[in-house]
């Protein structure tokens, strides 16, 4: 069996590659997302989930270590994880009603080769007009300050999507078509990966 890590906390994440037949360790990477800039959100996404990957790559000697990390684009402007409540309500009231992208970057390495693989998912999210009395009761739950854009498709915040365009994994984390391509490109066949029943 081929070691596969999980170099992420996302429960999301975890989710959904066990409900696609991986069994996941997961490393959580310590990776500063605070000290990481690029040029644009495409780029702060990839280059997060690299640094990522690489992190915990370091201490795995034989084994696939997949690496995310996502985050909203609206107006060019990455948006992650909000960092209070109030900084919650503030984008609900500014993307209600809109679209924006969901940006994943994706990143695997092979320790045993060394080969690593990237790329970025977008799926564009189109917002519902939630009230600020909705708005205030959802920012209550907890939930948009625990996920990259301040909501979910599964989740309560999935009452307030009106729709996307693309994958929706890369909305919960990680894109299975996209993880898929990249694993090939490694030479890795995706059903060889699955648990055996």
């Amino acid at each position: 069996m081929t070691r596969i890590v999980l170099a992420s906390a996302s429960p999301a994440r975890l989710a959904l590659l066990r409900s696609a037949g991986l069994d996941p360790e997961v490393i959580v990477s310590g990776v500063d997302e605070e000290a990481v800039t690029a040029d644009t959100p495409g780029e702060l996404c990839l280059t997060l989930a690299r640094a990522k990957a690489a992190a915990v790559a370091r201490d795995v000697t034989d084994g696939l270590v997949i690496g995310c990390d996502s985050m909203l684009e609206l107006d060019g402007r990455a948006y992650g994880k909000p960092s209070s409540p109030e900084e919650a309500v503030s984008r609900w009231r500014s993307m209600r009603g809109r679209e924006g992208r969901l940006l994943t970057g994706h990143c695997v390495i092979d320790t045993a080769s060394g080969a690593q693989v990237s790329e970025v998912g977008a799926t564009v999210v189109r917002f519902g007009a939630p009230s600020d009395e909705e708005i205030t009761a959802y920012v209550a739950t907890g939930e948009p300050c625990r996920v990259a854009g301040a909501f979910t498709l599964d989740g309560p915040g999935g009452w307030f999507v009106e729709g996307i365009e693309g994958d929706h994994g890369n909305v919960l984390g990680i894109s299975l078509p996209l993880l898929r391509r990249l694993l090939a490109t490694l030479g890795v066949s995706v059903p060889g990966l699955w648990r055996q029943a």
